[in-house]
């Protein structure tokens, strides 16, 4: 008698003597443990502070599922942040549960056993399919935490009468867990990103770290410059950078941004499909993610041919004055929207003294009329964290309506971008796109730019360009 696999319909049923002879002759498959050393003792320190906002109640924060990239295969999986803020954990399907006493208890699956079929057969779960995974006891020790089977994880939901569950990430259990109270859980999503916010002294070291990778793949880019000039060169550049990311990280934290050309007036440029040519700007903004899964997020302009023209050299330089007053506001009790306020001020000058805004600096800065917007949309940064656009869901007098404090990590990013088609700018500034970004940590007397490894100013750039080609 054979028996048929659920796994697929192109797999061959599996007769009774293959599965007996599959079922022996095992040992113990070496499994890696993937857990940073450290990261145990931090996390502990955090659930006890959620679980203090929630006297008496069970929490619920689940990684996640990979999602379907196209019918029987999947994207790489990444666990949702709050998940892995809590736990450290990086294995899909995980859930973490909070007892009203505050007994943390990871519920997670097991390793198929040596000898059942799903050992050897199962696709989506089976070590020979997948690769040997770490068993609950030796995870458990490894995250200081409680492990249990997934399997017994609705048994115990059925034991709480009312659950504060992170909805939208995993839909078998947003389906399991009956929803009581909305508010309920969206105020546990409010609070872990408020949480969130200010980073403790491990998250910092993680993020510098993947700052310092980013620095090094940007550098990569620079060498990759005159093999990348020509059909196809946003591709090569893209996936040059991608390397760096994937040999000294886990991978890119967003989808980079690789513009040449005009393409740098599209603020999120991502197909990366165009050319590279001589005299033209490429506006790289990419970010690794490191294993602990924290990601930097950089932006620079690079002249293809190694010089800025005189055009390219002025306006990068207006953007670099508009980034250089944004940092200059950055200081704990400071209003989030300062620093894009002071970067406003300086490009709005600029577009007055370009000639571009024909009206006073006032008239241009008029909170009613904003006309200077037309050519820079976005705002001038945002936190950053295990998320590229970190702690959004956060309550917003702590965040966008609120005041800076030390330990938070965000981004400064001001920009100019002309479009190609824009008839109210020269020739000379059209399809031209601006934007230096930097990654800064709130301290207590100021800020600390985490990517200051790279150079700023115009000529720096030129002068690191430089050196790189050798």
């Amino acid at each position: 008698m054979s028996e048929p696999l659920d796994t697929g319909s192109h797999d061959l049923a599996i007769p009774a003597a293959l599965a007996e002879f599959m079922g022996t002759g095992w040992s113990e498959p070496d499994a890696p443990t993937e857990v940073h050393p450290e990261v145990a003792a931090w996390a502990a320190k955090r659930r006890a502070r959620l679980a203090g906002m929630f006297p008496g109640e069970h929490l619920v924060v689940p990684a996640g599922a990979a999602p379907v990239r196209s019918n029987d295969q999947f994207y790489r999986f990444r666990p949702g942040a709050d998940y892995t803020w809590l736990t450290g954990d990086g294995n899909r399907g995980g859930t973490l549960v909070l007892a009203p006493d505050g007994e943390a208890t990871l519920y997670t699956d097991e390793p198929p056993k040596l000898g059942s079929t799903a050992y050897w057969a199962d696709r989506t779960t089976g070590v020979v399919w997948n690769g040997a995974r770490t068993d609950l006891v030796t995870l458990g020790r490894a995250l200081d935490l409680r492990c249990r089977p997934l399997a017994e994880l609705p048994a115990a939901l059925r034991t709480s009468r009312r659950a504060r569950l992170l909805r939208g990430i995993d839909p078998h259990l947003d389906a399991l867990v009956p929803v009581t109270d909305p508010a309920g859980d969206a105020d546990l999503a409010v609070a872990l990103a408020d949480l969130r916010l200010i980073k403790d002294e491990w998250e910092v070291t993680q993020l510098q770290h993947a700052v310092d990778v980013t620095a090094r793949g940007f550098e990569d880019v620079v060498r990759a410059l005159p093999q990348a000039t020509g059909p196809g060169g946003e591709r090569w550049l893209e996936g040059t950078f991608w390397r760096r990311a994937r040999t000294e990280g886990e991978e890119v934290g967003y989808h980079s941004i690789v513009a040449a050309g005009s393409h740098a007036a599209t603020l999120h440029w991502k197909d990366n499909t165009g050319p590279v040519q001589p005299g033209q700007l490429l506006l790289l903004d990419a970010g690794v993610e490191v294993g602990t899964r924290y990601t930097a997020d950089i932006t620079r302009v690079l002249p293809v041919s190694g010089r800025f023209t005189p055009v390219q050299h002025d306006v990068y330089e207006l953007v670099r004055a508009a980034n250089d007053a944004a940092i200059d506001a950055l200081r704990p009790g400071a209003a989030f929207r300062d620093y894009h306020w002071a970067a406003m001020a300086v490009l709005a000058t600029g577009l007055v003294d370009l000639g571009l805004l024909r009206c006073s600096l006032d008239e241009a800065l008029d909170p009613q009329r904003q006309l200077y917007r037309r050519w820079t949309l976005c705002g001038s940064g945002h936190m950053l964290g295990l998320d590229v656009h970190d702690c959004a869901r956060a309550t917003p007098g702590r965040y966008a309506d609120g005041e800076l404090q030390a330990g938070m990590t965000l981004t400064v990013e001001p920009g100019l971008y002309f479009q190609p088609n824009d008839e109210l700018v020269p020739a000379e500034l059209r399809g031209l796109g601006m934007r230096i970004e930097e990654d800064l940590l709130i301290t207590a007397t100021g800020s600390r730019n985490l990517s200051a490894a790279l150079p700023r100013s115009a000529a720096d750039v030129e002068s690191w360009m430089a050196a790189l080609a050798g």
